[in-house]
């Protein structure tokens, strides 16, 4: 069976709210761009997340799997492996595989990024 192009809408998307996300602060607001079946199973994670100020992800350590995160508005506190590093709009972060990471909202605006985890 051939398959079909498909367009998504915006507020079509499975929505999910985490709190204290690996041990993180606050809510942090998951829509889901593409399933894993939609990326033939070559990734695990594709999606738009928003955090409130304050809110965060905590460190954690990706296997077998590495993570990108590209900022889409609001400012970022990014711990690359014990770095702390500002993200910005249009600043994109890779953690690759054994390697470990946090993300937290700095600013007054709520911090929107997009959020890919791709299988190795």
């Amino acid at each position: 069976m051939k398959e079909r192009s498909m367009i998504k809408r915006d507020k079509s998307y499975p929505v999910q709210v985490r709190e204290q996300m690996r041990g993180g602060d606050g809510a942090v607001t998951i829509e889901e761009l593409l399933t894993p079946a939609e990326m033939y199973d070559k990734g695990r994670f594709f999606a738009r997340l928003t955090f409130g100020p304050g809110a965060s992800i905590g460190h954690h350590v990706h296997e077998g799997e590495m993570e990108s995160f590209y900022i889409i508005s609001g400012e970022a506190e990014y711990d690359d492996n014990g770095e702390t590093v500002a993200l910005l709009p249009g600043d994109c972060a890779l953690t690759p595989s054994d390697e470990g990471h946090s993300i937290k909202s700095t600013g007054d605006v709520p911090l929107v990024l997009i959020a890919m985890i791709l299988l190795r």
